[in-house]
C-alpha cells in the first residue's frame, strides 16, 4: 500500500472519532435503515443482467444489446434516474462520489459496505468498458434522450434505438472524460484492499483517460450537442473536471506528476474561483475540499489556496457570516434551484461532514471575513443534521422525501420501471404509447423504489406528488450517492 493510499485510510479511520465527538447531533431518526436504504436504490437503477443477489426483484434484464450497434459491449451501468438513458457525466459523478462516501465514511457503515462497493463496482465494470472499447475514445452515452422520452416504457421492455455515442480527440470531451478519470481512481482506492488486481486495473484506466481529456481538451456538450443538452448539458465547462480529476489521480496514485499538474495548472482550471454548489456539473467546491485536506493534514503551502476558498465556500452557507449569501426555505432547506433541488442538499452535506472531519481531525476551523468569523467542525455538523433531517422527515410538510423510509413518503414517483407494473406482474411487454397511461394515472407506483431521494420541494417548502410533476418527484442516482455518506456519519454518531 503506498503512503498517500496508507495515509487517505489512515484519515479516514478518523471518522468514528469525530462521529462520536458530535454523537449527540444525531440523536433523531434510524439512520442506519436510512443507509441501508439509500444504496438498495441503486439495484432499482441497474442495466444489463441482474445478479441472482438483486433484492429489488421487481426489475429484470436489461438493455442487453447495449453497445452491439457499434461492435462494443456496453452492456450494464446504470440508469441515471427515471428513465432509461444511460448518460456518462451523471454516471461517473455518481460513482465518485458514492466513492469518496466509502473513502471517508465507509468505517462507519459496518453491514451495509459491502453494498455499498458492489454499486461503486456496478458502475466502475461499465466505465471501464466504454474507456478501453476503442483508442483514443470514449463511449458516453447509450440512448438518444429525445427518442427515449417519447415512450413511457419498463426498462425490461426497451424497443427504442439503443444509439451509442462517444467522444474522440476529434469530438472531444474533457469534462466527461476527466470526470470517468475522477470516478476510476476514487475507486481504485476503495478496492486496494479489497481486490488489489482489480484495484491496478482501474488506476491504469483512470491515467489513460485523464490523459485522453488532457490532451484533446472540449466540452461534450459542443461535440454531442444534440443528445446531451438541455439533459446534462456541461454548463461549468471542463476547466472544473481537470482539475477534480488530477485531485483524485494525485489521491489515488504514487505519480508526483499529478501534484505538479495541479501546482502548474490549479490557477487557470479554477483553483481561485468561488462557487457556491457542488454538483454532476461543477466540481469546483469539491476539488477544494479535497485538496484542502493536504493543507490541513501534512501543511503543504501550495494547497492553502484550497483551504481559503474551501472556508470561503462554508462561510456562504452560515446565516449571519461574513460572505453568507445562500438561501434555505422558511422550512430551512437550502435552495439552491426549482428542478431537482435535493441534489445540491445531499451533495452539500457530504461536503459539510467531509470538511468537518478535515478540520476536527487537525484542529482547524473555517474563517470567515479575513478571520473575524470563526466557524468550528460542530457547527457544520449540525447544518449537515438539519438538510439531512429535512430530507428525512424533519420538515413542514412531515413527509419523508426518500422512498419507503418512514410513515409518509412519495407515492408517484416519476420514474418508468416504478410506475409500470413489473415483469414478475405483467410478463408481456407494455407497448411505447400504452404506458403513457400509467404516467398520468392517479395510483400510486406499483413498484416501490426502496430509498430513493426525489428532487424535492419547492422555495417554500411546497411538494406536489404526482408523476408527471419530474422536477419534483423523479429520483436521481446522483441524489443518493453523497447522501450515502452523510447517513453513514449520523448512524454511527446516534449510537452510544
Amino acid at each position: 500500500m503506498g503512503t498517500r493510499v496508507a495515509l487517505f485510510f489512515l484519515f479516514a479511520c478518523l471518522s468514528m472519532a469525530c462521529a462520536r465527538r458530535h454523537a449527540s447531533a444525531a440523536v433523531g431518526f434510524n439512520y442506519a435503515d436510512a443507509l441501508e436504504k439509500s444504496i438498495l436504490f441503486f439495484e432499482g437503477q441497474r442495466s444489463g443482467k441482474l445478479p441472482p443477489g438483486q433484492r429489488l426483484s421487481w426489475r429484470g434484464d436489461s438493455g442487453m444489446s447495449d453497445g452491439a450497434s457499434n461492435h462494443v459491449d456496453l452492456v450494464g451501468g446504470y440508469y441515471d434516474a427515471g428513465d432509461n438513458v444511460k448518460f456518462g457525466l451523471p454516471m461517473a459523478f455518481t460513482t465518485t462520489m458514492l466513492s469518496w462516501s466509502i473513502l471517508e465514511f465507509g468505517d462507519l457503515m459496518q453491514a451495509q459496505l459491502e453494498d455499498a462497493i458492489a454499486a461503486v463496482r456496478w458502475s466502475t465494470d461499465y466505465l471501464i468498458k466504454a474507456a478501453t472499447a476503442a483508442p483514443d475514445t470514449l463511449f458516453v452515452q447509450v440512448a438518444d434522450p429525445n427518442v427515449d422520452h417519447r415512450c413511457w416504457e419498463r426498462p425490461e421492455d426497451m424497443d427504442t434505438p439503443r444509439s451509442v455515442y462517444k467522444v474522440t480527440s476529434q469530438s472531444p470531451g474533457s469534462d466527461v472524460a476527466a470526470e470517468t478519470a475522477a470516478a476510476l481512481a476514487a475507486a481504485s482506492i476503495v478496492f486496494r484492499a479489497v481486490d488489489p488486481a482489480y484495484s491496478k486495473k482501474l488506476i491504469q484506466t483512470a491515467m489513460m483517460v485523464f490523459d485522453f481529456a488532457d490532451r484533446h481538451r472540449g466540452s461534450y456538450s459542443d461535440s454531442l450537442s444534440s443528445v446531451v443538452c438541455p439533459f446534462y448539458c456541461s454548463y461549468s465547462g471542463y476547466h472544473d473536471e481537470l482539475l477534480w480529476g488530477a485531485s483524485w489521480l494525485q489521491m489515488a496514485s504514487e505519480n508526483t506528476s499529478y501534484m505538479s499538474y495541479i501546482n502548474s495548472n490549479g490557477h487557470t482550471l479554477g483553483a481561485e474561483e468561488d462557487d457556491f454548489s457542488f454538483s454532476w456539473d461543477d466540481k469546483r467546491v469539491g476539488t477544494k475540499v479535497l485538496l484542502s485536506r493536504g493543507f490541513l493534514q501534512n501543511r503543504v503551502e501550495a494547497l492553502q489556496v484550497y483551504k481559503i476558498h474551501a472556508d470561503n465556500y462554508i462561510c456562504s452557507l452560515i446565516p449571519g457570516t461574513p460572505g453568507f449569501q445562500a438561501q434555505y426555505t422558511p422550512g430551512g432547506l437550502l435552495y439552491r434551484g426549482s428542478e431537482s433541488n435535493l441534489q445540491y442538499v445531499t451533495s452539500t452535506a457530504f461536503i459539510l461532514l467531509t470538511y468537518a472531519k478535515y478540520l476536527d481531525s487537525n484542529g482547524g476551523s473555517a474563517l470567515c471575513g479575513g478571520g473575524a468569523t470563526t466557524i468550528t467542525a460542530g457547527d457544520l455538523v449540525s447544518l449537515a443534521k438539519k438538510q439531512v433531517d429535512y430530507i428525512l422527515g424533519k420538515n413542514p410538510a412531515n413527509m419523508s422525501y426518500m422512498v419507503g423510509f418512514g410513515e409518509r413518503y412519495p407515492q408517484q414517483v416519476h420514474h418508468r420501471g416504478s410506475s409500470l407494473p413489473s415483469v414478475r406482474a405483467h410478463p408481456s411487454p407494455v407497448p411505447c404509447n400504452e404506458g403513457f397511461r400509467y404516467l398520468y394515472s392517479s395510483s400510486p407506483n406499483p413498484n416501490l423504489l426502496v430509498g430513493a431521494v426525489v428532487g424535492g420541494p419547492d422555495n417554500r417548502d411546497g411538494f406536489a406528488d404526482y408523476r408527471n410533476n419530474y422536477q419534483q418527484t423523479e429520483p436521481a442516482t446522483y441524489i443518493n450517492a453523497p447522501l450515502v455518506g452523510a447517513l453513514a456519519y449520523f448512524a454511527a454518531a446516534g449510537k452510544p
